[in-house]
């Protein structure tokens, strides 16, 4: 079972044992983590679920897509290189993850 950890602003960790195949935006909602709003429900039509991925574990993803790129202007925090839209991000079996929740998502 993968496990999430949310870094809060502040500086708090939320760890989360996801579901295989399930999204880092979804297992944020189901557990109440504070900042991910996920407005669109996944449908990659907002940028209210921007997280910034730990970069040794940027490889586990493929690159955004052109779609989710463009999302990625639209963050209310500033875009950094290891920007993703959580939802794009599917957990996968025996893969940790720890991705920090930016100050502002609206």
């Amino acid at each position: 079972m993968p496990k999430v950890f949310y870094t809060q602003p502040g500086g708090a960790v939320k760890v989360i044992d996801g579901a295989v195949g399930d999204s880092v935006m979804s297992t944020a909602v189901k557990n109440g983590v504070q900042g991910i709003v996920g407005q669109c429900g996944g449908t990659l039509s907002c940028a209210t679920c921007h997280v910034y991925v730990d970069r040794a574990e940027l490889g586990y993803f493929p690159d955004p897509s052109e779609d989710e790129d463009d999302m990625l202007e639209c963050t209310a925090s500033d875009r950094e290189d290891n920007s993703r839209l959580s939802c794009q991000l599917t957990l996968a079996d025996g893969v940790d993850l720890h991705v920090t929740v930016p100050a502002e998502q609206v």
